[in-house]
Parts: C-alpha cells; structure tokens; sequence
C-alpha cells in the first residue's frame, strides 16, 4: 500500500511527550536535509532490494516517527559517496595535517575526515549513547578510527601508525542564564510539536512529503522527500530513508536541480540496533605508535589564533541575503571595497590568471566578477573582494549581488 504524501495534524500519541534536551537531540535528522543547501553530509549508494508493502503514513506522521525514536545504540557499515564536481581529497589529508607551521599528525581528526568531501568510501560506525561512538575510514590496507569513549577523544590512523589524543574537561557550558532557558522553553516537546514546527518553518519554501517505500541494508523504510519550491537553487530535492521500525534515518540523497546523480548519496548497506560491545570502544595506542596530544601545540594554536582574529578585526560576518533555499551569503573583504580592490591588485599576474580560468566571467550592477562553480555550491568573486556564495544557480547568485548594489 503506498503511503498518503499528505501532511495533514494528527493528535500525538499517548505518552510521547518527552524532555527538552531530547527533542533538541531529535532536531538533527531534519535539521540536516534544511542545512543540506549550503553543505555536504555523509553517505551512500545502496540499491533498494524491492519496495515493502507499508501502512499508510502522512507526512507529519513520519516527521513524528522519526522525533519519536529512541535509538541510542546501533553499529553497522556505511558508505559515502560525495561527487562536487571536485578532485578527490584522499591526498589532502596530510598536508592539512602540517598546515599552519607544526609538524601536525595524520592521525587528527580536522584533517583526516576531509577525505568524505569527495569520492567513494567506507564506514563502519558504532553507537552506544551520547558517551560512546566509534568511526572508522575503511580502504584497502589500512583504516583510520576516531573513537569517543567518555571524556577521552582518540584517532588512530594505521597507515602512519599515528595516534591523536584529546580529553574533554566536563566543563561544557551549561548554558543556565535566562536566555538559555527561554530558547529551551522555546523547543518543541512532543513529536507533534517537532513536526508542527517543522511543516510550518517550511511553508513556502519547501514541499515535504512522503514517497514511497524502500528496503536499505534489509530493512523496511518510508522516504521523506523534500523538495525547493523556490526558484534557482541548486537542490533539487533531498530524500531520507526512515526505519519503518524505529524511526531511524538510514539513507540520505541529494540530488542537484540539474540533474544527474546525486551529489551525496550516503546509507547504511548493514545496521544493528543491539548495544555494541563495551570493547568496541576501548582504545590503547599500538606499540611504537607517535601520540599527540591535543594540548601539546596549544601555545601555538593560541598564538596563530590571535593573528588570525587580528586579520579579523574589520571583518563584520557575512550577511545574508534573501531567505529559504535561495539564501545568499555576502563576505566584504575586510576593510571594505578599498582593501579588496587592492589585495587582488597585490596578487600575481600568473595566480589571478589562473583564478580566472577556474571559473565564467560576469558583469553586473556590482562590476565585474567570476563565478567559481560546483554541482551544488556556486560562488562569485567581484573585482572589490566581496564575495557572494549559496546553493543557488550561477543566474541567482548575479541577481542577488546585483539587489544588493
């Protein structure tokens, strides 16, 4: 039986109501495919096996399914496929590693998950409550993990045989102000209240619905499809594959408005919902292994920290242009027009030429500029140094900077 697309109120059910801190927690899986616009999330192609003769089930239904769940414990195996448009990242690793003047350790978690912002991989993950995850890089011959076991942070990459290690101090902001506890007031506390929220921050703007069934990693699963219904972003729509069980997410797609395959394709090809093993997060660093330690270049870290907030003083934050799907960020050079004219007037002849090849030239009420493009996130560049950046098409981004002038 196909599931009704329709999102229509129904009554929450008897005994769902929960705390606060949870239903901020059940934020994130929607929150991911509002946010997929402007950025890149996880994993991969798994072919649905036949499509499960399900309930029917609207919209709001399965929004409150998924804000529902209780799902603390999993394990199983993923895989991410991420296609920008880009070259594929797996070199980069070490040499983020050893930006910014230290020696670094390809074993640090900044550098090492780049790797998931283009191509194919592997993850084999494992969940036990918020005090316990477990994410290993799978490839040929080697993998690296990045382990979370209580208050101690460890990444291990067995290329390198490099251990980074990192301890939280309990001391994260609780947060007991009064406005604190006026935007927890504010949060939604029922799944009810969650998909209210949801359907209403999406009208105008998006159309959400469901469509269809699918079987991912053996499992029977409703898709959420939500779609622009704004004109001139590059989304084309983003559909999650929810646990018809438990209201898990297991599969999130997006495709670009241009068509083609998806630019994020990402789900799990196996899932357990049984508690892992309390060894699957234990960690000791292997014999001869190189540790570092978190703290151990703090100095310089604060050091380069001040001159970059420095470089920063006359910068104000971008400002946004627009709203929804077609929102544009707008990023001044800082010290205004002046200062970018001349930074790029103080840019080799050979690098601007080579700037210049990598993208399309325009020309506006705002001058002259270039727009530098992928499959998803386009970005212009003018001759002042301001630059305009969004999930919009190349003619979206030039009518936003020309409304600004």
């Amino acid at each position: 039986m196909a599931p009704n697309d329709s999102a229509h109120s129904t009554e929450a059910p008897e005994g769902l109501a929960a705390g606060r801190r949870k239903a901020s927690r059940y934020l994130v899986p929607l929150v991911v495919a509002g946010v997929a616009a402007g950025t890149i999330g996880l994993v991969p192609a798994l072919a649905d096996s036949g499509d499960p003769d399900l309930p029917e089930i609207t919209a709001q239904e399965l929004i409150e399914k998924i804000a529902a769940s209780d799902t603390e414990q999993l394990s199983g195996t993923m895989k991410i496929t991420t296609d920008l448009g880009l070259p594929a990242l797996d070199g980069l690793a070490g040499s983020l590693a050893g930006a910014g003047g230290g020696e670094g350790s390809s074993a640090d978690p900044q550098a090492r998950l780049t790797e998931l912002a283009s191509g194919t991989h592997t993850l084999r993950i494992a969940a036990d409550g918020p005090d316990r995850q477990k994410i290993s890089l799978v490839r040929d011959s080697d993998e690296y993990s990045l382990i979370h076991n209580g208050d101690e942070v460890w990444g291990y990459d067995s290329a390198s045989n490099e251990v980074f290690h990192a301890e939280e101090d309990g001391k994260g902001g609780s947060g007991h102000d009064g406005a604190a506890e006026k935007r927890a007031d504010d949060l939604p506390t029922t799944p009810k209240d969650f998909a209210d929220e949801v359907l209403k921050a999406s009208k105008g703007t998006t159309s959400i619905t469901v469509g269809g069934t699918a079987k991912v990693a053996g499992r029977d699963a409703y898709k959420l499809v939500v779609k622009p219904e704004q004109k001139g972003s590059t989304v084309g729509s983003v559909t999650i594959a929810v646990d018809a069980r438990t209201g898990t997410p297991l599969k999130f797609t997006l495709t670009p408005s241009s068509g083609g395959k998806a630019v994020v394709d990402a789900g799990f090809t196996t899932v357990d919902f049984s508690r892992p093993a309390a060894s699957t997060f234990d960690f000791t660093p292997p014999k001869g292994a190189k540790v570092t330690e978190a703290d151990e270049s703090a100095d310089e870290q604060r050091h380069a920290g001040e001159e970059f907030e420095k470089g920063l003083a006359d910068f104000a934050g971008p400002q946004v242009i627009g709203e929804g799907w077609t929102s544009v960020a707008k990023i001044e050079a800082p010290g205004g027009a002046d200062a970018g004219a001349a930074q790029k007037g103080d840019a080799p002849a050979e690098a601007q030429q080579f700037l210049d090849a990598l993208g399309d030239k325009v020309t506006g009420k705002f001058g002259q500029g270039t727009v530098f493009s992928t499959r998803l996130v386009n970005a212009l560049m003018t001759e002042d140094g301001t630059v305009y950046v969004g999930a919009v098409t190349k003619d979206a981004l030039v009518k936003a900077a020309n409304e600004d002038k």
